[in-house]
């Protein structure tokens, strides 16, 4: 899936994310619910407005979670099975949320990390982010 260079290009990029995951969590969420507003189904419970402190503590759940992934590249199914039982069995989201918001988050690296998010730091993260989607929608099968 990844090559060597590519895990390394997620592992140097990732520490520019330590220390911001709420923030970039809650801007890829408010971003997809913007531009997607039809995720915003599967919140009804929260205050969707931005910096709100339900978006700011699901983006962080949310990056949170995509650490995981990254500190276990190697083996993303495993890191992240309870995470995918939890959407499939218990919350029931539809497939297409996780690339919608994998793709927010891409965006918000992109601005955060500028001229360091060249293309091959994008191509490294669409892999494992599709990878996490993936892992993700596995259990709906």
């Amino acid at each position: 899936m990844l090559a060597a260079d590519e895990k390394r290009l997620i592992l140097l990029t990732w520490n520019k994310v330590l220390g911001h995951q709420e923030d970039f969590g809650a801007e890829a969420l408010e971003r997809m619910f913007t531009v997607y507003p039809q995720t915003k189904t599967y919140f009804p419970h929260f205050d969707l407005r931005p910096d709100s402190k339900h978006i700011r503590c699901h983006g962080k759940k949310v990056v949170a979670a995509l650490g995981d992934a990254v500190r276990h590249i190697d083996n993303i199914s495993e890191a992240l099975s309870a995470l995918s039982n939890l959407h499939a069995y218990s919350l029931r989201v539809d497939l297409v949320n996780f690339k919608l918001l994998c793709h927010c988050f891409q965006v918000v690296l992109a601005v955060h990390l500028a001229d360091e998010y060249t293309p091959q730091v994008h191509l490294a993260y669409d892999k494992v982010l599709a990878a996490i989607s993936v892992v993700l929608a596995g259990k709906y099968r």
